[in-house]
């Protein structure tokens, strides 16, 4: 922190500008000094045709960020937290979680025709195995096709006609005030979203004593708690950005619950976990139940 200025790096892209905005509101109302955002190209989104698993996995749009984190070019980085890897950066700590948006997903098609209304061999844009997967377990008759790029750019891909219908995230959605474009939800029982959808991560050097006294006061501890069961089974797993996994945790009352779906590398085993653990042992429950996964699939996720 220099000259008590506050540099906050982030993705470039209208979305990631808008996460970092966020943060930088919170901030606000803890910090009067001056706070910058600092764009960041990232590899991640250098490349919008190929798969992440084929470029390199999910670092690709946190690695530069990191890099900068690292050199005390910045003072914190904001992530979307899905996008991040399950193991945190040597030198990085991320303990800070804005509230979390919409957790579930989005339906988006031609002619706001539902899932279950679409016509036989429809092209369904997706950017995950994970995605395609569980919409192949409903819906077979469809063709899953890979869709790359910012919201407006695979909005503009099914207006096109390249696709009937795509994918996508509410959180991205509702940030973007696209809502009017939505088509069907899906709840989280029907497609369990991915590990840390929906959350805002701040993420900063672990020595930066004073940068995390700040980011302690903007955290939200019920969202931390959740990220925590979720990050830790990622972790567990030691899985990648092809692993094919959704995963969320829901809190009532002192109880967490940790709702799995993991899948093989060909989509045709699925193995399911639910359990619930006491709000403190939250870390335990993701290792926990990681571990179970590890036995039952034999490493086919892999």
């Amino acid at each position: 922190m220099k000259e008590e200025k506050i540099i906050i790096g982030s993705r470039g892209s209208k979305l990631a500008l808008i996460y970092a905005d966020k943060v930088k509101n919170k901030l606000r109302e803890n910090f009067s000094n001056q706070i910058e955002i600092k764009s960041i190209i990232t590899d991640g989104d250098t490349n919008q045709k190929d798969r992440l698993s084929e470029l390199g996995g999910k670092g690709l749009f946190s690695k530069k960020i990191e890099s900068e984190l690292l050199e005390n070019k910045i003072d914190m980085a904001v992530h979307a937290l899905k996008d991040m890897p399950g193991i945190e950066t040597q030198g990085l700590t991320t303990n800070c979680f804005l509230k979390r948006n919409y957790i579930n997903e989005i339906l988006i098609s031609k002619n706001n025709i539902k899932f279950n209304k679409l016509k036989s061999k429809s092209i369904i844009g997706t950017s995950s195995y994970r995605r395609e997967y569980q919409l192949k377990n409903i819906r077979k008759d469809l063709n899953y096709k890979l869709i790359r790029g910012n919201v407006d750019t695979r909005i503009k891909k099914l207006n096109e006609g390249l696709y009937d219908a795509i994918i996508l995230s509410k959180a991205g959605i509702d940030s973007l005030n696209l809502n009017n474009h939505i088509t069907q939800e899906f709840s989280i029982e029907e497609i369990v979203p991915s590990a840390g959808q929906g959350v805002i991560a701040v993420q900063c050097r672990n020595d930066d004593e004073k940068i995390k006294k700040i980011l302690k006061k903007i955290n939200h501890e019920e969202t931390r708690t959740c990220c925590l069961a979720e990050r830790e089974l990622l972790k567990t797993l030691e899985g990648d950005c092809n692993t094919a996994i959704g995963a969320i945790s829901t809190i009532k009352k002192n109880s967490i619950t940790l709702t799995v779906e993991l899948f093989s590398t060909d989509g045709k085993n699925r193995y399911f976990i639910k359990d619930s653990k006491d709000l403190s042992l939250a870390k335990e429950l993701g290792n926990e139940i990681g571990e179970l996964l590890k036995k039952k699939s034999k490493g086919s996720y892999k």
